[in-house]
């Protein structure tokens, strides 16, 4: 048995109070809690299918899909994360700086200041260094990019083409992108997201 818990040290740990947050009883390992979180993101998926001209850069629109991906399976999913983590902004400043990349998005694609692809990694990237919620932001930022580059005609992009969840090199090469991105350098994101 695994610890429900445990998680890979670049992902954001939960607070006790986020842990009792779980709604679901019979998740009791790790690979439990991994099942029910991708069933509770395939029907938030299944959902955006038939919303697909739905505005996404909104804030009601971000955390609305954050609860439709976790909702399920967290009681704070859509919820604004309330205490510091090893990633992310300090929480009380989350709406301000939300907003200002959702504003700043619609000024990319309504002056395409970058290639489409650009804009919605740069969206992703965004989100993920905010990190709005108290986990599922990787997961939730990827889906608000795949989300984008559809809605400005561009083809789905493929995150390096596995899954992130674990442990590995993929992992590995993803968040080494979001470092360089962090340090406005957003080649190596673009390149994984299309790899």
């Amino acid at each position: 048995m695994t610890d429900l818990f445990a998680q890979p040290d670049d992902a954001t740990p939960l607070d006790a109070e986020e842990r009792e947050g779980l709604l679901q009883t019979w998740i009791t390992t790790r690979a439990d809690l991994n099942e029910a979180e991708q069933a509770n993101i395939d029907g938030a998926v299944a959902w955006l299918e038939r919303r697909r001209d739905t505005k996404i850069l909104t804030e009601g629109f971000v955390f609305g899909l954050h609860k439709r991906m976790f909702g399920d399976v967290w009681a704070w999913a859509g919820s604004t994360r309330r205490t510091g983590k090893n990633i992310g902004i300090d929480p009380q400043m989350i709406h301000i700086q939300l907003g200002g990349l959702l504003r700043d998005a619609a000024y990319w694609i309504e002056h395409q200041s970058y290639p489409p692809d650009e804009i919605s990694v740069r969206l992703h990237h965004g989100l993920v260094a905010i990190h709005p919620f108290p986990n599922g932001n990787g997961r939730h930022a990827r889906l608000m990019a795949d989300l984008l580059i559809a809605q400005l005609g561009g083809e789905p992009f493929s995150w390096g083409g596995g899954t992130l969840r674990d442990i590995g090199t993929l992992r590995a090469a993803y968040i080494s992108a979001l470092k360089a991105a962090d340090a406005y350098d957003f080649a190596h994101l673009l390149d994984f997201a299309r790899s």
